[in-house]
């Protein structure tokens, strides 16, 4: 083959042909250096017949540059990409640039300095100088990095560096990880989780497709259950992929997968440094990976030999990418399993209803495990009425919940307060004259952080310091905190009970594996009483101690016009409150509510998730929601209002009429302004026998838009702002 067609990494550009040197490999799958103008760029060497492209005359194909020293990418890989980029209307090259997602691994074996304190001082101190060497006490890294931990300028560490108090460290950049033991430490599993265990162990020496749901209730030990498959997997020699929703909750799933397995597994997510980021790349590819963890990112790494993919808290919105390729990495998993014929596993507590649909019509295997493991029970839910049971003024706690936070101190008990709300508060406001504090770039409003002395915009990431006079009318001392986010909670909690030891556990404080590491141990040793967080101790967390949660806002998820809002409200308060009595010792949740008789909220109470989930399911059936029906959303953008305004109303006018298929706007979305564009949104709801991926090619297709402007689409879509 002396010719060969590539996908080359730029969304701009269609495909291209080359001419093969001699003594360069390009079978299909090959990542090839393509010249282009006075350029070399990556390109992936793909198959002519599925790649439609402009024949180019043999004589005018210019020779590739050279194969790179990498693992072509297989036929089940770019068959997902294909699949991927089908499925979500997105540019081949930007889902296949996710494959190559390590440009350090491109290039072969390789060495490199990295630094690390040496136990020497400087000989002249500064400010700077001792705050980095407190920093990177146990770090080792290159100077920009340790910069970046440091929180100091790269400067400062080439001094510290010439001054002998970083030393140099040869390291390899694709030394092995550490051998996992299938049989380290056999597990003790009840019946219900051999059984179900047995299930997945069968399917992966099976080496075929067959997607699972493991429906179990919280504390029910689904992780001990597919652990026993990982580790079938391993003794056959296959690779491992267990995608987390979050980073927070890396630590906790390190811990258990070591206790298992004897070592820890590999680990692929954002806050990896680069030359992490490489080794684990070139291990995946080469086949040293034997388990991976990661973000929903890893679903697209180039495995060698992948022989089971597990997604744990399967429900969980975080898997849906909400900008560049907007896949939604639970539904890529089972199509990855597909291409590779290999089992997936979905597990939740509280499955999405498009889950139990698949799960319902037979398209996956359900495998329920109906009770907590060792005993445990399921904790006592009472709703407290806050139209009835008024916290006093300026406070957000009903006295019931307080009491019952006290009575948990004086047992030496653990408490947990959910508010699906960072910092302090939603809104700053001037008593004076009004002014409310808005993002410069978003329409939203600022949030103040107290803890750390700033406004900030939680959609594009401005901050700013709280001014001492308001900016509108110049009075001193007149801003206003309005409603509460967890730092106001936990202000509360140490107000009216000054002994209690309170921890926020946000995305703020627990930003990086080794913080989440650090709120773990102290809990478990006792050096905290009271828990105030987000969603993001919802799940993961298996705290012995803890027998109270406290829900302090369950209204909050159904405000916003949200079309999933009573099903994520359902999920995130059913985890956290599955937080509660997962050891011997009884719980008990508490859910604050202004609408106590809601569908959803009356479910929680009763523990009735069969009959919220058939509601639930009805109500989709009648308005033609998934999984019943298809959505996608046409978001367009500019920087310039009357920009996107006009593009967003041509692509309406352009719209195909459609029998089976509903468009509604264009109209300005929710949150119209986003990190300094401006946006529209058009919504479309289509009955499942619609083509709505190929109308959606067409219509856009034929339309053009200035510069400016950018239309994404969002198949599927779980954000509505």
């Amino acid at each position: 083959m002396n010719r060969v067609r590539c996908l080359v990494l730029n969304a701009a550009l269609g495909p291209l042909d080359y001419r093969v040197p001699e003594g360069v490999a390009a079978e299909f799958g090959q990542v090839v250096e393509c010249p282009l103008g006075p350029r070399t760029v990556v390109g992936i060497v793909w198959e002519a017949e599925r790649l439609p492209g402009a024949e180019v005359p043999a004589e005018k194909l210019r020779p590739l540059r050279a194969a790179l020293p990498i693992p072509p990418l297989s036929a089940p890989l770019r068959r997902l990409i294909e699949w991927t980029a089908d499925y979500y209307c997105a540019p081949l090259a930007s889902v296949a640039r996710m494959a190559l997602s390590s440009g350090g691994a491109l290039r072969g074996p390789a060495t490199m300095t990295e630094y690390r304190l040496s136990g020497g001082m400087p000989e002249r101190m500064t400010a700077q100088r001792e705050a980095a060497i407190e920093a990177l006490d146990g770090e080792q890294a290159t100077v920009r990095e340790l910069a970046g931990i440091a929180g100091v300028s790269e400067a400062v560490l080439r001094g510290l560096v010439n001054h002998g108090v970083l030393e140099p460290v040869e390291v390899d950049c694709d030394r092995p990880y550490p051998r996992a033991d299938p049989d380290h430490a056999q597990p003790d599993l009840s019946a219900e989780q051999q059984k179900a265990a047995d299930i997945f162990t069968e399917a992966v020496r099976a080496k075929q497709f067959a997607p699972f749901l493991l429906d179990g209730v919280t504390g029910s030990g689904k992780t001990e259950t597919y652990f026993e498959p990982i580790a079938e997997a391993l003794r056959l020699g296959r690779q491992v992929l267990v995608l987390l929703p979050e980073i927070a909750l890396t630590e906790a799933f390190l811990t258990r997968f070591e206790e298992r397995f004897g070592t820890a597994p590999v680990l692929w997510h954002s806050a990896l440094k680069s030359t992490e980021r490489r080794r684990a790349w070139r291990a995946i590819a080469e086949g040293g990976a034997q388990v991976v963890v990661g973000a929903r990112s890893a679903l697209f790494l180039p495995y060698a030999r992948l022989g089971l993919v597990v997604v744990d808290e399967a429900h969980e919105v975080s898997f849906k990418q909400d900008d560049g390729v907007r896949y939604n990495a639970r539904d890529v998993a089972v199509m990855r399993g597909h291409f590779e014929r290999i089992p997936v596993v979905l597990a939740s507590a509280t499955p999405a209803l498009e889950s139990l649909a698949m799960a319902e019509n037979g398209t996956y295997t359900r495998v329920e495990l109906p009770r907590r493991f060792g005993g445990a029970q399921m904790p006592s839910i009472t709703t407290i009425d806050l139209t009835q049971e008024k916290p006093g003024r300026g406070a957000w706690l009903a006295e019931p919940l307080i009491a019952a936070i006290a009575e948990r101190l004086e047992r030496g008990e653990q408490s947990l307060l959910f508010l699906n709300r960072r910092g302090y508060a939603p809104l700053t406001l001037c008593r004076n004259c009004g002014f409310r504090f808005k993002c410069p770039n978003c329409s939203a409003w600022l949030v103040e952080h107290r803890f750390s002395s700033r406004l900030a915009c939680h959609h594009c990431g401005h901050e700013t310091a709280p001014p001492p006079t308001c900016p509108e009318c110049g009075e001193p001392d007149c801003l206003v905190a309005c409603g509460p986010g967890v730092e106001r909670i936990a202000d509360e909690v140490a107000e009216r009970l000054p002994e209690a030891r309170v921890f926020v556990a946000t995305s703020d404080t627990l930003n990086s594996p080794g913080r989440a590491a650090q709120f773990v141990a102290q809990v478990e040793a006792g050096a905290i009483d009271v828990i105030v967080g987000t969603q993001l101790v919802t799940k993961g967390f298996h705290f012995p101690e803890l027998t109270l949660v406290g829900v302090v806002d369950a209204d909050l998820g159904l405000e916003g016009g949200d079309l999933r809002a009573a099903e994520r409200t359902y999920q995130q308060v059913a985890q956290v409150a599955g937080r509660a009595g997962r050891a011997s010792k009884p719980g008990e949740v508490l859910i604050q509510t202004r609408h106590p008789d809601a569908p959803v909220i009356a479910a929680l109470a009763s523990g009735d998730r069969d009959g919220f989930y058939e509601a639930e399911t009805e109500a989709r059936r009648m308005a033609g929601a998934p999984p019943f029906g298809r959505w996608a959303a046409i978001i367009v953008s500019s920087e310039e209002e009357d920009e996107a305004r006009e593009a967003a109303n041509r692509i309406g006018a352009a719209r195909p009429r459609h029998d089976d298929m509903a468009i509604y706007g264009p109209a300005p979305a929710p949150l119209s302004l986003l990190r300094g564009r401006y946006r529209y949104r058009l919504l479309i709801n289509a009955k499942r026998s619609v083509e709505l991926q190929a109308i959606l090619r067409r219509w856009l297709g034929a339309l053009h838009h200035t510069a400016g402007v950018r239309v994404n689409v969002d198949v599927d879509p779980y954000s509505f702002m």
